[in-house]
């Protein structure tokens, strides 16, 4: 006998509105509760009948909300998803591995899902995914589709820039540690540096906010560098405020590079010289990719998105003694 609505809210023990809503209102319920009803939707083999009609509902799982990167991502996911009335819901990972892989564990239930710069292995993430369509944004994959923003053009486009006010000895302040962008972003700052014949300076892993860059800070300045590459723009921020309460001066003492370009970059004195990436069009491709891969088709994967380097007023030559 084919399961029900009916049968389904009663396994999870909830209300047959309740249980509507997991399918049509996923937004609504509590994570805990759309949990119960899918994996008793699961459990029973329940079809949702509206699963063969246009609109879609897609799970989205971010590393972190608070984040203005992932903030301009969602509305980019969210612009896009709403012109064919598709329903994302969103997952927040906190930067938790264990959460990740549970919060894999539950979207793989929906339609689709998104999954936005992912920290787990890619044998786990694979395992976990499944059958279940999938795009993966802002890291590669092997065998699953992906969009990704440049990692490589715009941290070279920072090391000439300096190169060409005279820097030669250049630092820069990774991200967290498992991230797939941050190691790219690193290894091509490298990579330009011993082109250029610049001393490099790799800093240790530090989280992705301004607290991450105020405690890299002091090792910025014991470095000797006299400029700094971040792995985002809050980092960046974080590390001018940390070098400001030690007596150094940006640009006078250290010039300062960030990434990703939001709002808060440009309206700072002295401006934020960043690298910008093309975050809200890169929500919006991925669920274009996605609905491909959910209505059966081989979706493409998008290896870049432009960057472009925005020279502000946080970088200048050099201070010569």
């Amino acid at each position: 006998m084919t399961a029900t609505l009916t049968d389904v809210a009663r396994h999870a023990g909830v209300s047959i509105a309740t249980a509507s809503r997991a399918f049509g209102e996923p937004d609504r319920l509590a994570n805990a509760t759309l949990e119960r009803v899918l994996t008793a939707a699961a459990d029973l083999g329940y079809s949702n009948p509206n699963g063969s009609t246009a609109e879609k509902t897609f799970g989205v799982i971010v590393p972190d909300i608070a984040s203005p990167v992932y903030a301009t991502l969602l509305k980019g996911v969210h612009a896009q998803a709403w012109q064919g009335r598709h329903r994302p819901v969103l997952f927040d990972t906190d930067e938790d591995l264990h959460r990740e892989h549970e919060q894999l564990e539950l979207a793989r239930k929906l339609n689709g899902m998104l999954l936005c710069s992912p920290r787990l292995p890619d044998d786990e993430i694979r395992a976990l995914v499944g059958d279940t369509p999938v795009v993966v944004v802002n890291r590669i994959i092997d065998g699953l589709p992906y969009v990704v923003m440049d990692t490589e053009s715009g941290p070279r486009q920072a090391v000439e820039h300096l190169a060409a006010l005279g820097h030669r000895h250049i630092a820069y302040a990774a991200g967290p540690r498992h991230s797939w962008a941050d190691l790219r972003r690193g290894d091509a700052v490298a990579a330009a540096c011993a082109q250029l014949d610049i001393e490099f300076t790799r800093l240790g892993h530090q989280a992705a906010s301004i607290q991450g860059g105020l405690a890299a800070a002091a090792t910025i300045v014991a470095s000797g560098a006299t400029a700094v590459i971040a792995y985002n723009d809050l980092v960046a921020l974080g590390i001018d405020a940390g070098v400001t309460s030690m007596g150094k001066r940006c640009p006078e003492d250290i010039s300062i590079i960030g990434t990703d370009d939001i709002e808060m970059a440009s309206i700072r004195q002295p401006g934020l010289t960043t690298v910008r990436l093309a975050i809200n069009r890169c929500g919006s491709l991925a669920v274009e990719v996605l609905l491909q891969a959910m209505a059966g088709a081989s979706p493409r994967s998008v290896a870049s998105l432009d960057s472009q380097l925005i020279v502000r007023d946080s970088t200048a030559p050099p201070h010569r003694d």
